[in-house]
């Protein structure tokens, strides 16, 4: 393999995981249609799960983690993965997936205050950028529009944010945490995590759930999501990191919210608004703008 062929295989790799987890957003919506939130995560879940076992299993890396990797198998699984995608499927409940997809990329805007919370340095342009993806988050929402009486739509603005948030908490025990072994070699115990704890979610905060197995909405996003997106657009993902620096893998993700509102304007007719394209752009700018000023670790980015 040439020098050549390394960089073209990591841009396609980098497309294939903007294409991936762009798409999840709109199909998280088509499934909802056949199932009830919490429990759609855990469906989720449990198939991520199976295929990430049988993923590690055919590459010959299916082993028992080190016992220093526990530490953060456990944090990712509640906050990264149990705690994201329990909040995410609660906002795309009541909000256009597109603008989910956005406000709930806000990851990165949420580590200038948490960085400075626990005493890191952070530049005058990373604060300003997070100011500026506060204006963008602002604007989405339309405050001026929104009905402010609708408690699910503004729980669902809510929702959204708080699973950005709780991604950022799982990034700040990341970054500091010593790998033992690869990230990817993990994934099937931090899906196990998420699976148990997202199904004793599901018995408890929606003992009337349901997941209707006669509707092909629910097997579209739950074989798209669960089985294909995101086993194999986390595998990208942790390839595309080990090839390119942080800072080009961490602009190219941000192609992943532009890929949510184009696949759901195609797939689920969302209306193209002007608060929805400036307020994109803004939190956009402002995350690029954060990146460029204290580039983190990029190996784990929101599905």
């Amino acid at each position: 393999m040439t020098d050549k062929t390394v960089p073209r295989a990591a841009w396609l790799q980098l497309g294939a995981t903007i294409l991936l987890f762009g798409l999840t957003w709109p199909v998280m919506k088509i499934g909802l249609m056949a199932g009830s939130p919490i429990w759609l995560a855990a469906g989720r879940a449990t198939l991520s799960a199976l295929t990430a076992f049988v993923l590690l299993a055919l590459l010959g890396r299916l082993k028992w983690p080190p016992r220093g990797e526990w530490p953060v198998i456990f944090s990712v699984g509640t906050l990264q993965l149990s705690s994201f995608f329990a909040l995410a499927n609660l906002g795309v409940q009541n909000v256009p997936p597109g603008r989910s997809g956005v406000l709930a990329y806000t990851t990165m805007l949420w580590m200038v205050p948490l960085s400075l919370l626990v005493g890191e340095r952070v530049g005058w342009r990373a604060i300003a950028g997070a100011a500026l993806g506060v204006i963008g988050i602002v604007t989405l929402a339309d405050p001026g529009r929104l009905d402010w009486h609708d408690h699910a739509i503004i729980m669902g603005h809510v929702y959204l944010l708080l699973a950005g948030f709780t991604w950022a908490l799982a990034i700040m025990h990341t970054r500091r945490h010593r790998w033992h072994t690869s990230p990817l070699d993990v994934l099937p115990w931090q899906m196990s995590v998420a699976t148990v704890l997202l199904w004793l979610l599901a018995l408890v905060a929606e003992p009337d759930g349901h997941l209707d197995f006669d509707k092909w909405q629910l097997w579209v996003a739950l074989l798209y999501i669960g089985s294909f997106a995101g086993p194999a657009g986390t595998w990208a993902a942790v390839s595309v990191t080990r090839a390119l620096p942080p800072i080009t893998t961490s602009l190219g993700m941000l192609g992943v919210p532009l890929m949510g509102i184009l696949s759901s304007i195609l797939l689920v007719g969302e209306k193209v608004t002007v608060p929805l394209l400036l307020g994109t752009g803004l939190v956009i700018a402002g995350i690029a703008i954060v990146i460029l000023d204290r580039p983190t670790p990029s190996g784990a980015q929101p599905k």
